[in-house]
């Protein structure tokens, strides 16, 4: 994918080390408008050891210098429910930083960022933002605002700063028109690529710290074997198919769309054991059985 390394491999690996968080602060700073320093990374799944684990999605909690609380998140495959993911993973984190006995004014501050490479939802965009506001029922231009006082008090100017916010972008979606940093940004997620002519916060120093040239040999094996990881997920989870075979169920055609579904899934798992992979691991990719793929 290119000559740089995929952002989510990124995430996982390179992150550890505090001199690449220029990267991700560059990233945040674009996409929230305002400058962002990361102070630290918190415990998260994207933390772990081992590339085999967690290949399909890989996510960061962060901590900036205003203790806000940053989830980002990268999706290479379809899920049906995750906005409900999302939204789980938002109150978890509000759950897991909020002590017991502490007053509400200390809620932590939560914002969730998502780069999803399927089609999530329906609509036009490939950015979207989500934030809460409360809307007069019997009069739509009226919203709740804060008084003095909890601006004052809590630091925020508006209602919404207290909830989570929400960030997508459906990277496949991006129609490749670039005319600001953020399309940049999403250019590179997209394409892997970081033309001499990008200039977006981060990205400068993307083009030294994510230089797949830049890997030690054993690093480089690793993210050779990431990149197959994530192809034969794609291939498995490819989410036009799964839509269509949501549409087949629909229609009443669910029985030949699930047989289809399952040759597939024999095929990638044929693929899978010629490369030399597990059985554990192959049944994680395609949830067939390990008696299944025994008998390929």
């Amino acid at each position: 994918m290119g000559n740089y390394i995929r952002f989510d491999w990124m995430i996982k690996r390179l992150l550890r080390d505090k001199r690449n968080f220029v990267v991700l602060d560059g990233f945040l700073s674009v996409l929230f408008g305002r400058q962002i320093k990361i102070t630290q990374v918190l415990e998260s799944e994207g933390n772990q050891e081992t590339e085999d684990q967690k290949f399909n999605r890989v996510d960061l909690l962060v901590e900036d210098e205003k203790k806000e609380k940053i989830l980002v998140e990268v999706q290479n495959d379809h899920e049906l429910d995750f906005f409900q993911r999302m939204a789980f993973g938002a109150s978890k984190i509000i759950a897991d930083y909020m002590k017991k006995g502490d007053a509400y004014a200390s809620l932590p501050k939560v914002y969730s960022v998502n780069i999803v490479y399927f089609s999530l939802g329906q609509g036009k965009g490939y950015a979207y933002h989500g934030t809460t506001v409360f809307k007069n029922m019997f009069n739509a231009e009226d919203e709740l605002k804060l008084t003095p006082a909890q601006k004052s008090k809590f630091g925020v100017d508006e209602v919404h700063g207290i909830f989570p916010e929400y960030y997508i972008l459906r990277v496949n979606k991006f129609d490749d028109e670039i005319h600001q940093p953020l399309q940049e940004w999403i250019s590179f997620l997209k394409t892997g690529e970081i033309p001499d002519a990008f200039t977006a916060q981060g990205l400068k120093e993307a083009r030294d710290i994510l230089r797949v040239d830049a890997l030690n040999e054993e690093d480089r094996k690793m993210y050779n074997r990431y990149l197959e990881n994530v192809r034969l997920a794609l291939s498995l989870d490819d989410s036009s198919r799964y839509e269509g075979y949501v549409d087949g169920h629909i229609a009443g055609h669910a029985e030949g769309r699930a047989e289809g579904r399952h040759e597939e899934k024999l095929d990638i798992a044929r693929r899978m054991k010629a490369k030399g992979f597990d059985s554990e691991t192959i049944a994680q990719f395609t949830g067939l059985s390990t008696d299944e793929i025994y008998k390929l």
